[in-house]
């Protein structure tokens, strides 16, 4: 997939998370954190007023170390359809 689809897909995912009703899983919503953290380029640290979820946030963003904005896009794309498919 070129960048440009790539782009288009993960810009798609996020509108449909951020479009979903419902409650997503606690660990899904770390890895996606995890995921468009690194996807975008965000560095800034977790801003959560509770240190546990800090802590939990921290560690997402942790176990992502070393991967490229390009794979955290396609993971987190993945992820997404993932967990609708299961939905069905």
């Amino acid at each position: 997939m070129d960048q440009e689809a790539l782009n288009k897909e993960f810009e798609k995912a996020v509108e449909r998370v951020n479009n979903y009703p419902e409650l997503f899983p606690a660990d899904f919503l770390l890895r996606l954190y995890a995921y468009y953290k690194k996807a975008t380029h965000n560095i800034d640290p977790p801003g959560s007023r509770r240190a546990i979820i800090n802590a939990f946030k921290a560690n997402a963003l942790f176990q992502a170390k070393g991967i490229s904005e390009s794979e955290a896009k396609e993971k987190y794309v993945e992820l997404v359809k993932e967990f609708f498919a299961e939905k069905k």
